[in-house]
């Protein structure tokens, strides 16, 4: 069973997990070690062994190798060998960047306030050849993919792949299935009951098809759900999903799924990856932030390296990577404190002073596609980071507070496809199959149904872009031996140049109003710099997929 039970929050801190090894244990612990250079994993393999561990996997392309020791001094040893970079205990060390605790959404307060209209299998049709839900599909209609829109010229082409490193995606889905590839699909993690919940399998390693946190099949759906007649339809409805999982049921990544994802995704051909999560347990890496001591300092350096090298590995291949800009209403350009790293182990967390030089990976890695999210009014959703070096582009990922008076409407979230095994244990449908939580939709086409969910949040605005870039890739590629291939400089290139340019607010500093279902209000602020052609809210603009296929808006 999955231990995410919140529609908003899609990881959790665990109550336990994996062993560390401490001065004391025995207990044998995995390392990722990185090469000082990126030449392979020769000196790497030669660094555990002087220090008393073993090698169980490796990576040649990327320059690090997976080591096993119970040596209390294991990663002392190698952090004090001049061959290697240095050395990261494998643990959980990342998240879908959701909601954090001090202001979670969680799916019983989504009951208490959404509208009546969207459960029990509502249909909501506008007018031949569109989806049941087109009328909710607020998000589709910012960015013109629609009918009249995008997909007038470019729906996507079955040889554009698009890979989602996420919690997995959920092939049977009826409004995924149709683009899904299991064969191409790949399953980098295994569960782990600590912090996952029982395991499905008795392998503990689910199929390539499976999701069982339903984030990712979330993520799927806004970047290729296909025009079938049930439900929503995607950005991009015709291209190729690729379910490249990473992450844990709960929502965490290991270091080392994540690393092999993006090399697996390079080496297959293909043409997008979304990564709407970010790599922990530093919310921000530093390199010599005085209040981490030495082999923390090491362990953000590792990851900051090693996730840059794979980021280039898959750009080298063709890959456009795109990712989430995160939501801690922070202005990455000028972060000055982070109160949640490290976050695994539980209660690891203190207070750091930050600046600059700190970065949250990998929005703010070099080579990727950075997005922050929009509410219906096209305002900078009131979670979202932003900042005028980071953000690249913004894309609607759902601002429940995006009203007139600032109460909240759930129909401002973003609606996509929600796996009914995960809506059967959440208790979100009944007996008869019919929905229990008023957040939660059904759609039928004759006797196949498929549900979906209301999120929100950087995670939702980052397909949207992906998708975008898919049509590029479609409408312009050339045809490779992996199927269709553009150079991701100039699939990015399209994108910004196509996106609508917004402005800063007027004031620049915009006040966020909201008034929680508690009753209790909050007030906040943040500021935009920048000139409308590139700024800290926006980047180069909102992503618009008709004019990324046809230069017109």
């Amino acid at each position: 069973m999955t231990a995410v039970t919140g529609a908003l929050l899609v990881a959790t801190t665990p109550a336990s997990a994996a062993p560390v090894t401490t001065a004391a244990s025995t207990t044998a612990t995995e390392y990722i070690v990185l090469q000082d250079a990126n030449s392979g994993s020769l000196a790497a393999k030669a660094a555990v062994e002087r220090a008393g561990g073993t090698v169980v996997a490796d990576n040649s392309a990327l320059g690090y190798v997976v080591a096993r020791s119970s040596r209390a001094d294991f990663g002392a040893k190698v952090n004090a060998d001049s061959t290697v970079l240095g050395a990261a205990a494998n643990e959980i060390i990342g998240r879908a960047p959701e909601l954090k605790q001090a202001d979670q959404f969680q799916i019983e307060q989504l009951r208490a306030d959404a509208p009546k209209t969207s459960g029990r299998g509502a249909h909501h049709g506008s007018g031949a050849g569109s989806e049941p839900f087109a009328d909710l599909q607020w998000d589709m209609k910012q960015i013109d993919a629609t009918a009249k829109g995008s997909y007038a010229k470019q729906s996507g082409d079955k040889k554009t792949l698009v890979g989602v490193i996420d919690t997995g995606v959920d092939g049977s889905h009826p409004d995924i299935a149709p683009n899904f590839s299991k064969k191409l699909s790949r399953n980098f993690v295994t569960d782990i009951p600590a912090i996952d919940g029982e395991c499905e399998v008795a392998s503990c390693k689910d199929p390539a098809d499976v999701d069982d946190g339903g984030h990712g099949t979330h993520v799927a759906s806004t970047i290729a759900s296909p025009v079938n007649g049930i439900g929503i339809a995607g950005v991009a409805p015709d291209v190729t999903l690729v379910n490249i999982r990473a992450g844990q049921d709960s929502g965490y990544f290991f270091l080392q799924a994540t690393l092999d994802a993006l090399t697996y995704a390079g080496d297959i051909g293909v043409d997008v990856v979304n990564m709407s999560y970010y790599v922990d347990p530093w919310l921000f890496n530093c390199t010599n932030n005085p209040a981490d001591s030495a082999e923390e300092q090491r362990q953000q350096q590792v990851t900051r390296t090693a996730v840059q090298r794979a980021l280039n590995y898959a750009r080298n291949k063709g890959v456009l990577p795109v990712s989430a800009e995160g939501n801690e209403a922070t202005d990455l350009n000028n972060p000055t404190t982070d109160t949640v790293s490290p976050n695994y182990p539980e209660g690891a967390a203190k207070t750091r002073t930050i600046d600059n030089s700190c970065i949250n990976v990998p929005a703010e890695s070099k080579g990727v596609l950075t997005v922050s999210s929009t509410g219906p009014s096209k305002r900078k959703a009131y979670y979202s980071n932003y900042g005028t070096q980071e953000t690249d582009v913004a894309a609607p990922g759902g601002d429940t507070y995006d009203t007139a008076d600032g109460t909240r409407n759930i129909a401002n979230a973003v609606l996509g496809a929600y796996p009914k095994h995960l809506a059967i244990e959440n208790g979100d449908i009944d007996e008869n199959g019919e929905p229990t939580n008023t957040a939660v939709l059904k759609s039928c086409k004759g006797s196949v149904c498929g549900y979906y969910q209301y999120l929100q949040g950087t995670s939702m605005a980052s397909p949207h872009a992906a998708g975008v870039a898919a049509l590029v890739v479609s409408e312009y590629g050339k045809k490779d031996k992996s199927g269709l291939g553009l150079d991701p400089d100039k699939t990015e290139a399209k994108v910004l140049k196509s996106a609508t340019e917004t402005a800063c607010p007027n004031p620049r500093t915009f006040h966020y109003h909201r008034i929680l279902t508690t009753g209790a209000v909050v007030d906040s602020y943040a500021t935009c710099e920048g000139p409308k052609s590139d700024n800290g809210f926006y980047g180069h603009g909102i992503v618009n997929a008709k004019a990324a296929v046809t230069g017109k808006l």
